[in-house]
């Protein structure tokens, strides 16, 4: 395969997909983080609509988190299949990776909500959202999507699970009460080598700071956090 370089910020959840697609296939990457805020003309003139990933091969680059996926599963092929073999189960994992990509906004909208009524709406939706993925891991043999074999479906999920172990160091959101199914799978998920790499090692502060000065119902927990863990 080509010279790899993979291009994010430090927090985009849908580059942690890609990243831990490419440590399963033994794949490496060089990672180029860059500032949402203050998007390099360079990195404007690989992405048509400024957001990250970027998957540069070569002198070509790939954007798109789905179009990135297929493009490194097409051409690693022989390297650890991360889709089923048969087109139904496949068609079934892609939709929930879908299904995944949605949750990711859910949250957005979870931890920028204004006002504490507002966040509890949205809170509401989230948990609901997790509810729904209860079903299919009751029903599949675990401890993966799909049963023994991690997949990409997998990754998609795992970006999701983490956002969530942020918000548990500000309080009891209730996300995943009643979810046993799902409680389980987000911790099988946190154990897997490719996701705990896929991001920096301080992502937890990264993130809670960039929560910090969002002016959401949520920012002003994220604040009284981070101040107690400086004066502990």
């Amino acid at each position: 395969m080509h010279d790899l370089e993979l291009i994010s910020n430090t927090l985009c959840p849908y580059t942690q997909r890609v990243a831990i697609q490419l440590a399963e296939k033994g794949l490496e990457a060089r990672r180029t983080y860059i500032d949402l805020a203050a998007k390099p003309d360079w990195f404007m003139q690989l992405s048509p609509q400024g957001k990250v990933p970027v998957l540069r091969v070569g002198d070509t680059a790939v954007f798109e988190t789905s179009v990135i996926c297929e493009y490194i599963e097409e051409t690693a092929a022989d390297r650890t299949p991360l889709w089923p073999t048969q087109a139904l189960d496949r068609a079934r994992h892609r939709a929930w990776a879908e299904f995944a990509s949605a949750v990711i906004a859910d949250v957005f909208g979870f931890y920028m909500a204004p006002d504490a009524a507002s966040f509890e709406r949205k809170r509401a939706e989230l948990a609901a959202r997790f509810a729904r993925l209860e079903g299919p891991l009751t029903t599949g043999a675990g401890p993966y999507f799909g049963g023994a074999r991690f997949g990409l479906v997998d990754a998609a999920f795992a970006p999701v699970f983490r956002l969530l172990d942020s918000f548990d160091r500000l309080g009891d959101f209730g996300l995943l009460q009643g979810l046993p199914a799902t409680a389980a799978y987000r911790q099988q998920l946190a154990q897997r080598p490719s996701v705990r790499a896929a991001v920096v090692p301080d992502y937890g502060q990264v993130f809670l700071r960039y929560l910090a000065g969002r002016g959401s119902h949520m920012a002003g927990l994220a604040a009284t956090a981070l101040e107690n863990s400086a004066q502990a």
